[in-house]
C-alpha cells in the first residue's frame, strides 16, 4: 500500500468532504468527550482496590470498562476513516454522509455490547472468587450499560450536532458564494454593452477617435476580463479600472469631461469586490455627463473612515432632481451584492451633495 500523500509543506492533505462530518470529535473521542467522568470513575475504582473494598472495586470496575472499550472502540473507528480518507484507491469505501452518523452509532452500540459483556463476567468472577453477594446479572448488565450509554452517548450526540452545524455552514457559504458569483455575472454584459454602445456612436460621428476608443477599449479589457470571473479584487485594481474606463469617456466627450481618481498609496491592497466601483462610476456617467450639455467633472476618491472604507464617487452633472439615479440595474445589482456579501456592515448612500454635487458613497468594512 503506498504511504499517503502529503501536501507541498510536509503536512497531511484536507480530508474530503465525505470524511470531514463523520470525524468530528471522534479521533480523540474517548479523552476530549467522557475522560473526566472515566478518570473519576478509575480514581474510585483505585480508592477501592486500596482500602480492600472488593464489592465496592469490583462495582466501580463494572461501571468503568463498558466505557473504556466504547471509547476505544469510537477512537478506532475514528483513526480508521481518516487512514481510509488519506489514500485515494480506498476513499471509496468512505460511508456516505447519509449513513455516516449512523455507522458511528453502530460502533458505539457494539463496543459498549462488547464492553458490558466482558464487565459482567468479570465482576462475577471477582465476585465469585471473594465470595461476595454483589448484583444479579440482570442488574449488573443494566448498570453496565446505562454507564456506557451516558458517558458516551450523549458526548456523541453532541459531536452529530457539531457535525450537522458544520455541514450547514459549509452549505450556507456554497449557497452565499453562488449568489454573488450569479449577481456578478449580471454586471459584465452590462457593462461591456454600455462601452460598446459608446464605440458605436463614435464610428458614426467621429471615426479617428472611434479607432482611439477602440484601442483604449482593447488595453482596458486585456486588463480587465481576468478579474471580471474573479471573487474579488482591490482598491488600487478597482481605481486602475475605474480610471481607464473614464479615459475612454473622455475620448467620447472631448473636453466636457475631466476626471480624478485618487486613494491612498496604504490602502491600495484593501481587498474588496470587483465592479462595485465601476458601477458607480458607470452611473456618474450615465446620469451626469451625457444629461448635461456643459462641462462635468467625475472625482473618485477613497479613504479610511474609522473601520470602513470610503468610496466617494461624485459628479457636478445633471444632479439627482433631472434623473432617476438609484433605481437602475447597476445600482440594484450593487445594494444585493453588498447586502450578500457583508449583511449589514457595508453601506451604499447616494444624495445631493454641496454645490449641487451628486455623490455616492460606499462604505466597506476593513475588517471583514
Amino acid at each position: 500500500m503506498p504511504p499517503a500523500q502529503t501536501g507541498d509543506d510536509g503536512t497531511a492533505p484536507p480530508l474530503p468532504e465525505r470524511a470531514q462530518a463523520l470525524l468530528v470529535g471522534l479521533p480523540r473521542f474517548g479523552a476530549a468527550q467522557a475522560g473526566a467522568s472515566l478518570l473519576a470513575l478509575a480514581v474510585l475504582a483505585s480508592l477501592a482496590w486500596l482500602r480492600k473494598e472488593h464489592l465496592w472495586l469490583a462495582t466501580f470496575t463494572l461501571l468503568l470498562l463498558p466505557p473504556l472499550i466504547g471509547s476505544a472502540g469510537l477512537q478506532g473507528w475514528g483513526l480508521l476513516l481518516q487512514w481510509l480518507a488519506r489514500r485515494p484507491r480506498l476513499a471509496r469505501l468512505l460511508p456516505r454522509r447519509r449513513n455516516g452518523w449512523r455507522i458511528n452509532w453502530l460502533v458505539l452500540a457494539i463496543a459498549l455490547a462488547a464492553g458490558s459483556y466482558l464487565a459482567l463476567h468479570a465482576y462475577l468472577a471477582w465476585n465469585a472468587s471473594h465470595e461476595l453477594l454483589g448484583l444479579t446479572d440482570e442488574q449488573a448488565l443494566a448498570y453496565a450499560l446505562a454507564s456506557g450509554a451516558l458517558l458516551l452517548g450523549i458526548p456523541l450526540w453532541q459531536a452529530q450536532r457539531q457535525a450537522r452545524t458544520l455541514q450547514l455552514a459549509h452549505l450556507k457559504q456554497a449557497a452565499l458564494s453562488a449568489e454573488l458569483k450569479a449577481l456578478q455575472a449580471q454586471v459584465e454584459p452590462h457593462f461591456l454593452y454600455n462601452t460598446l454602445a459608446n464605440t458605436r456612436y463614435l464610428a458614426r460621428h467621429d471615426p479617428q477617435k472611434a479607432v482611439q476608443m477602440l484601442d483604449h477599449l482593447i488595453a482596458y479589457l486585456h486588463s480587465a476580463l481576468p478579474d471580471m470571473r474573479s471573487h474579488a479584487s482591490t482598491l488600487a485594481r478597482e481605481c486602475e479600472l475605474a480610471e481607464h474606463y473614464l479615459a475612454l469617456m473622455a475620448i467620447r466627450f472631448g473636453e466636457r469631461l475631466s476626471f480624478k481618481v485618487a486613494y491612498p498609496a496604504t490602502l491600495g491592497a484593501r481587498e474588496m469586490p470587483p465592479l462595485l466601483l465601476m458601477s458607480l462610476v458607470e452611473n456618474a456617467i450615465r446620469h451626469g455627463v451625457e444629461p448635461q450639455p456643459g462641462a462635468v467633472h467625475v472625482e473618485v476618491a477613497a479613504l479610511a473612515a474609522g473601520s470602513h472604507l470610503q468610496i466617494m464617487v461624485s459628479d457636478n452633472g445633471a444632479g439627482l432632481e433631472t434623473t432617476a439615479m438609484g433605481s437602475g440595474v447597476g445600482l440594484r445589482n450593487l445594494r444585493e451584492r453588498l447586502a450578500a456579501r457583508y449583511g449589514g456592515n457595508a453601506r451604499f448612500d447616494l444624495r445631493a451633495g454641496a454645490h449641487g454635487c451628486t455623490e455616492a458613497e460606499l462604505l466597506l468594512p476593513l475588517k471583514e
